[in-house]
């Protein structure tokens, strides 16, 4: 009998999107920050209606590329830059620049042949799958839908592009299921046999990942496709949050989930990508890895220790190396002035109570004003406790290594003090799925490989003809 688990990424399909670059890079200059650009919009998504082309009308735009006789206007990628860079937190120099307009066009060319399928095969997207998309994303970041819009336009962002890319996103979910979905049978005997393999490998390493994949079509794209990866894993490291960049330019239906494929054990995946894995530390991205179909950029999130493997205590894996009563710290100041206006006020506290949700370490302190236009960072080193002020005593009070304090507003502006001492390791057991999991799980593996196959077909048939340099 055939399967069809309900929370499928390739299912549902839904961009998810970080939205802190938007807000934080536009905390206090609101006159700085970019205007966004006017423009009619035709939605992509209507009720009981067929997808539809975006239509932009949009004075003297031009033409970045034409996929199939459908044209990829550049008002159409220069908004998907904006919104790469608004959800990213990037300011990349004019040569980086260049190497992100050719990834986004490249994954413009590629939904834009995902669209033109699912208008083939007469597929339908309503404003509430879409709208549902967006509801999500206001969960997942605390907003509400007005404050997601206004931090758009103040990126350059026009709401319809977020909407479009969602909208393309659920129609090739839609279409691959249309295409293949008869062909995917999980029985109970399947589950029992992936059950059972589960559990031979239950006393293994177990490792939480996420990814990046890039496709490799012909073999004369290789050496392209490993120096966009090097490209990605470049944004990455200056500070471009790893769901963020796997969202934009995965070509996988994981990129739906920020890149996360869940928990693998020792020796799962492919030999070079089970490799890789295993030199990486918690928190580390690997280097391009060639494997089945094109490279791979892996994420370490978090390692479990095997089923029966006796855990040690978190406590006893990190020493102390600053004398007592001390303790290394930074600090992040969005100056407001002394007499701040309320919106300026509001604004620098939702842009510090987000950089306290993502801030993980001091080295990631230190990339903020890469990405926050006016923020300051500095490296306190070992502080003595008694020589702070006490508002920063009691904020450090309720912190532990490695964490950040809540934003709390001293004459300089809103501040957040970062512990640079090293958090204790997480160290977690691996637990075995439930059955339902695991008939995910197969699912999941089988429609991404059809996924894969359905779009190299249509890229090898396509006539991709681009315009933009």
């Amino acid at each position: 009998m055939k399967q069809r688990p309900k929370n499928s990424p390739l299912r549902n399909s839904l961009v998810l999107l970080t939205v802190f670059g938007a807000l934080s890079a536009a905390w206090c200059c609101p006159a700085l920050a970019a205007k966004a650009q006017t423009a009619q919009v035709a939605t992509t998504e209507q009720p009981n209606r067929n997808v539809k082309e975006t239509v932009v009308v949009h004075p003297g735009d031009g033409v970045a590329a034409i996929v199939n006789d459908s044209v990829i206007s550049d008002y159409d990628m220069n908004q998907r830059i904006a919104l790469f860079l608004a959800t990213s937190g990037q300011q990349p120099p004019p040569d980086k620049m260049l190497q992100i307009r050719a990834q986004v066009l490249k994954q413009l060319e590629t939904e834009r042949l995902q669209l033109l399928e699912a208008q083939k095969k007469n597929i339908s997207v309503s404003a509430a799958d879409v709208d549902k998309a967006v509801d999500n994303i206001l969960k997942e970041n605390g907003l509400k839908k007005e404050q997601l819009e206004e931090m758009l336009t103040r990126g350059g962002v026009a709401m319809s592009t977020l909407r479009a890319q969602i909208a393309v996103g659920i129609a090739w979910s839609k279409t691959v299921q249309d295409q293949y979905g008869d062909r995917i049978n999980i029985t109970p005997e399947d589950v029992n046999a992936e059950l059972k393999r589960i559990a031979e490998g239950a006393n293994k390493p177990h490792f939480l990942v996420a990814q990046i994949f890039l496709a490799v079509d012909n073999p004369e794209q290789d050496e392209k496709v490993k120096k966009d990866a090097e490209g990605l894993i470049a944004q990455i490291q200056q500070g471009a949050p790893f769901s963020a960049v796997a969202r934009q330019f995965s070509q996988n239906p994981s990129a739906a989930q920020g890149g996360d494929i869940g928990v693998v054990h020792e020796g799962q995946l492919q030999p070079e990508l089970n490799n890789a894995l295993l030199k990486l530390k918690t928190g580390e991205i690997s280097p391009p890895i060639r494997s089945t179909g094109g490279y791979y950029i892996l994420l370490l999130r978090e390692r479990q220790e095997g089923a029966n493997t006796k855990l040690p205590d978190p406590a006893t894996l990190v020493t102390s190396t600053t004398p007592p009563g001390t303790l290394p710290l930074s600090r992040i100041l969005l100056p407001t002035g002394d007499k701040p206006d309320k919106q300026l006020l509001e604004n620098a506290f939702k842009a510090a109570g987000m950089l306290h949700e993502r801030i993980e370490n001091c080295e990631m302190a230190s990339k903020v004003p890469q990405a926050v236009q006016g923020a300051i960072y500095m490296n306190l080193g070992v502080m003595k406790l008694s020589d702070l002020s006490q508002q920063m005593q009691t904020a450090l009070a309720k912190t532990g290594p490695g964490q950040v304090t809540e934003p709390f507003q001293s004459p300089a502006g809103i501040e957040l003090i970062v512990r640079c001492d090293k958090a204790p390791p997480k160290v977690t057991a691996f637990k075995m799925p439930s059955r339902e999991q695991v008939e995910q799980q197969l699912f999941e593996e089988q429609i991404t490989t059809l996924s894969r196959q359905y779009m190299r077909n249509l890229r090898r048939t396509a006539n991709v003809e681009t315009k933009s340099n």
